[in-house]
């Protein structure tokens, strides 16, 4: 027996420890993998925004419209079919707007109830009973379970489940049940989420998405550029906190400083509206139509460029730093001719754009000034400190460790 091979069975053993425990889980492996292939999503350049991910998750990518038409078939009018649809979508809400209007509220929970279970039973259909079981919320485990499991042979079973159902409404639990079967239909429309890069930036709410991504119950993550640079950014890296902070001002999105992570950006704010004062940064304009007043854009634009040249000054430190990177042709802050306006790349000149640079030092034009080290220490020192944030760029990296636990199951399993 080779080497390798007598690591894996002595690592097998540590869970298996004898020939029945092994061979019912080989049999139990064996089995799970007759059954059909699970819906697995693949999402990439999300950007922050939250409110097209959600919906793409409740929806299953446009699965559960399918496991309705295949559950109900002509049952329902097609009206009746996209009413339940947005029902399984968003239950909370669909709940609060169509309960105050129905004269027997009992009688269409009960109705409700009898088709999500239909949907639910077809959403299921893919998974093993113990991973079914599994995923029904603990409040409801019970019910559900009985509700899902057929029984023929039993004479009184319809009166039973009817008496389950009556038995939910009768105690106000009606809407509360609904709203798990719902989530139930959405958790079993997805087995498998792949993201491919790119949480970050440009939206408004990459936060929400990694609150999200952090419940969800399998789920793998390709790190993007974007997302590499807020987790360098989360370090304390002082290239990438500038580039994170410019391209949040870029999009009109301080919030997610502010708001999403708690980030004081008022030192910096105050430095660019007194550096940039009667500067109109005509090279900055904002991306996207932000929704801002003029007060604001005017801040962000400003934010936008002061960072931008803090940017380039701590990038060229980078440059010097790690001259192994052949980046020094990037450094252009010292090509800048300030007298005529122009700057030369590649040995070819060109007229600058934006021809105001106040903070830039022609004899040392990648030093900082005291006012921007100071910012940028106040910035350092949020980034680093910002739980809600370390804890978001963790979840990146605990979920390539739990990948490579998926990888090596895999590996178990072909063994």
């Amino acid at each position: 027996m080779q080497t390798d091979d007598l690591r894996y069975l002595e690592l097998l053993s540590e869970t298996y420890p004898t020939i029945a425990d092994a061979s019912a889980e080989a049999i139990n492996l064996n089995a799970i993998l007759s059954l059909p292939k699970g819906t697995e999503l693949f999402a990439s350049d999300i950007h922050g925004e939250y409110e097209a991910f959600a919906h793409l998750l409740k929806n299953g990518s446009g699965s559960i419209r399918m496991k309705i038409d295949d559950a109900l078939g002509n049952a329902l009018t097609e009206a009746e079919k996209r009413q339940l649809a947005t029902l399984i979508y968003y239950p909370h809400e669909k709940l609060q707007l169509i309960l105050p209007t129905l004269d027997d509220p009992d009688a269409w929970i009960a109705q409700a109830v009898e088709r999500l279970i239909a949907v639910a039973k077809r959403a299921s259909g893919k998974y093993s009973r113990s991973k079914v079981h599994k995923a029904y919320p603990q409040e409801f485990a019970y019910a559900i379970e009985e509700l899902m499991t057929e029984d023929n042979c039993a004479v009184d079973r319809d009166e039973y489940r009817r008496a389950i159902v009556d038995s939910i409404v009768r105690i106000g639990r009606g809407p509360a049940f609904i709203e798990a079967l719902c989530l139930l239909i959405q958790r079993f429309s997805l087995d498998h989420l792949h993201i491919l890069g790119d949480i970050y930036d440009r939206g408004p709410a990459p936060d929400a998405i990694m609150d999200t991504l952090a419940k969800y119950h399998c789920l793998d993550i390709q790190w993007g550029n974007h997302d590499i640079v807020w987790m360098g950014a989360a370090l304390g890296q002082r290239g990438c906190i500038a580039h994170v902070v410019r391209n949040c001002a870029r999009y009109g999105n301080l919030s997610i400083l502010e708001d999403a992570y708690g980030i004081n950006i008022l030192p910096l704010a105050a430095f660019a509206m007194d550096a940039y004062r009667d500067d109109p940064c005509v090279a900055f304009g904002l991306k996207g139509n932000p929704d801002l007043d003029e007060r604001a854009y005017e801040m962000n634009v400003k934010i936008q460029k002061a960072m931008a040249i803090i940017q380039f000054k701590v990038e060229g430190q980078l440059i010097d730093e790690y001259p192994e990177f052949g980046l020094s042709d990037r450094k252009l802050l010292g090509k800048i001719d300030h007298d005529r306006g122009t700057v030369v790349v590649d040995g070819v000149e060109y007229e600058l754009a934006d021809k105001v640079l106040p903070t830039v030092d022609p004899a040392d034009p990648y030093a900082l000034t005291p006012e921007e080290e100071s910012v940028m220490q106040r910035l350092e020192q949020a980034f680093v400190s910002c739980e809600k944030l370390q804890r978001h760029m963790r979840l990146f990296l605990n979920v390539v460790n739990d990948l490579l636990v998926v990888l090596g199951q895999r590996i178990v399993d072909r063994l």
